[in-house]
């Protein structure tokens, strides 16, 4: 009997150029695949799609809508055509669901836009609608922002009446400053609420689902740690001497929380002296101390003060960032509880270990005292999520 190949549904994402379609793809679906940059021009120049037996479903991406007409004009007769032919055909590439990316530092969503998604979706009249607001930063700012859509639909009953969720979103963890930075915020409700409302047919099972979700959540609170990491670098690389680091205790305190807010912890006082114990077994001065003791008797370490100081400061960074993302999926899986204290403090405890200094001296073999922060921050992160992937 010839194998049954279960439809995916298929996704089209539209918006103004440089809203952060891409970034969005990227988060959704776990790696960089869709290719990002900044400046006054979109990204994507042509339609893509975006389908792996690993996603739920299928993503499908299009130049974003430019202020040109003629260049608008073009990117929405792309999309039309697209589906007229894949209707004619039957390559099952129908589109199930739009999502209509808005970008959350506006001040207001132009009327042009909303006519925009009117005109380029009218050949699916009852294709369901979310509008996705990107850049969403703060709980204020979200508020305002979904405001802000729902005015602009107002006077578009059809397409509002299509719209069947609004959410704001933050990608990835966006850094604020070298201390302080917005975690990941709206994608994993966004994956879920996507799939609800896709058809019967070509919706995910709620445990594939679930095991999409529980990935991303790894990946999420991997751009937590790697801002950590960069963060811990560059105070690390200015403190002398290195064991009165004490600005690091925010970087720890955020990226713990920040984790914590991606696996769903509501942050009662359990909660909080769960974080508190992983901050304080991996106390950066102590650590810091004993790691340096260890490292000034190895001969032939090539690098400055400064680069050696960056170097353990991001590691202590990534050491406690890997420890509390293994944490907080343990409870989340139901492995572990906040009553487990002791546990933490241990794993945590392990990861600050000879393995650490064994992983400084790897990474010290790929800098000189010429090396950035940055430099250092990136070698580090690539070494950790090496070593995770083992």
């Amino acid at each position: 009997m010839d194998e049954v190949i279960k439809e995916k549904g298929n996704i089209l994402l539209l918006g103004n150029s440089g809203v952060g379609k891409s970034t969005l793809i990227n988060a959704v679906l776990g790696s960089e695949v869709a290719e990002t940059s900044y400046g006054t021009e979109g990204t994507t120049k042509k339609l893509k799609v975006y389908e792996d037996e690993s996603y739920p479903f299928t993503l499908i991406d299009t130049a974003g809508f430019e202020p040109n007409i003629f260049k608008k004009m073009k990117t929405i007769n792309e999309i039309r055509q697209w589906s007229k032919d894949n209707i004619e055909q039957e390559t099952r590439k129908e589109i199930h669901e739009i999502w209509f990316c808005v970008d959350g530092t506006s001040s207001k969503l132009f009327k042009e836009t909303i006519d925009a998604l009117s005109w380029a979706t009218s050949i699916w009249r009852t294709v369901p609608i979310i509008v996705v607001i990107t850049k969403s930063y703060s709980e204020p700012e979200r508020e305002k922002n979904v405001q802000m859509v729902n005015d602009a639909l107002n006077n578009k009953k059809q397409l509002k009446d299509r719209v069947k969720a609004i959410i704001p979103v933050v990608a990835s963890a966006f850094p604020i400053s070298s201390k302080l930075y917005v975690e990941p915020e709206g994608i994993l409700e966004l994956i879920e609420k996507s799939n609800t409302i896709l058809p019967f047919g070509v919706q995910a099972a709620a445990h594939d689902i679930d095991e999409y979700k529980l990935a991303r959540r790894r990946i999420l609170s991997q751009s937590v740690v790697g801002l950590a990491v960069a963060g811990a670098a560059v105070v690390g690389a200015v403190q002398i001497p290195f064991s009165d680091a004490a600005l690091l205790g925010p970087i720890e305190i955020a990226e713990v929380n920040g984790i914590a807010s991606v696996y769903g912890s509501a942050q009662n006082d359990k909660e909080k002296q769960f974080v508190n114990s992983i901050v304080s077994t991996g106390t950066v001065s102590l650590a810091a101390k004993a790691a340096i003791g260890a490292l000034k008797a190895v001969p032939g370490i090539n690098v400055g003060a400064s680069v050696l100081n960056a170097a353990i400061a991001a590691g202590i960074a990534a050491a406690i960032g890997e420890s509390s993302v293994h944490a907080f999926e343990q409870i989340y899986l139901g492995n572990k509880s906040y009553d487990d204290v002791d546990w933490v403090q241990k794993l945590v405890g392990d990861s600050l270990g000879k393995g650490f200094n064994k992983m400084i001296l790897d990474v010290l073999n790929g800098l000189n005292s010429k090396s950035s922060a940055k430099d250092i921050a990136i070698i580090i992160s690539k070494y950790f999520q090496q070593q995770m992937g083992k």
